[in-house]
């Protein structure tokens, strides 16, 4: 298992400057917005289309099905990306209730275990994210196993992707260790490098292994 905590990773030259991760993660946030907002318009222009009638029912299918699935990705990313209010400790059951929304629309299912009764807001973001990149590392499908147990003053977190095709891309492993964008795709590699920034900050640690068939994150972060 690689240590890509940030106290003991290399320096990477050149780290991006604030303004440009925050860019990086509203374009992020658009692009997993817009396609299901998208489907809702292209829904709306069926009904409204009176050659398009015998097609209502699909069409409203449509229109429920995606509103569904931007909800979910809002509620998601309040808390994975956002302040979230004020809040400052999350309940693990509201935590898993979030992560299973994005679950629902992935081919990936979610196999959530946290023990600890309540978890601080680094440790919330790093479940929601971790989990979510769990199941964007199953594209043909498989279990993100969530995992987090308090620990003294620590809250220890492991998120097994499990499943055929199990795979990390090269991106989200560099940005987990703090590396600037390289080749590769920036929405994967700026939820990495926002990780590895916020974990930064807590006092935190993340690891990440690769093996066949399952990928494997690890994270400890102060209670």
């Amino acid at each position: 298992m690689t240590d890509i905590t940030p106290e003991t990773a290399s320096e990477p030259k050149g780290p991006p400057r604030t303004a440009e991760v925050a860019a990086y993660l509203a374009a992020r946030m658009c692009h997993d917005f817009i396609s299901p907002a998208s489907a809702i318009v292209s829904g709306l222009d069926l009904l409204d289309d009176p050659s398009a009638q015998d097609m209502r029912e699909d069409a409203m299918n449509l229109i429920a099905g995606s509103a569904r699935k931007l909800a979910d990705l809002l509620a998601f990313t309040r808390v994975a990306f956002g302040a979230s209010a004020s809040a400052e400790t999350f309940d693990p059951r509201e935590l898993e209730k979030l992560a299973q929304g994005v679950f629902n629309h992935m081919r990936a299912e979610l196999d959530w275990q946290v023990e600890a009764s309540a978890v601080n807001k680094p440790a919330a973001r790093a479940l929601m994210n971790l989990a979510q990149m769990a199941g964007a590392a199953l594209p043909t499908g498989g279990t993100a196993k969530v995992r987090a147990v308090a620990q003294g003053a620590t809250i220890a977190i492991a998120v097994e992707a499990v499943g055929a095709k199990a795979r990390l891309r090269p991106e989200v492993l560099g940005g987990l260790r703090g590396e600037p964008m390289g080749e590769g795709l920036h929405g994967h590699w700026v939820q990495a490098y926002y990780v590895h920034l916020f974990m930064g900050d807590a006092g935190g640690r993340v690891f990440a292994d690769v093996g066949e068939e399952k990928v494997t994150f690890a994270a400890t972060v102060p209670a």
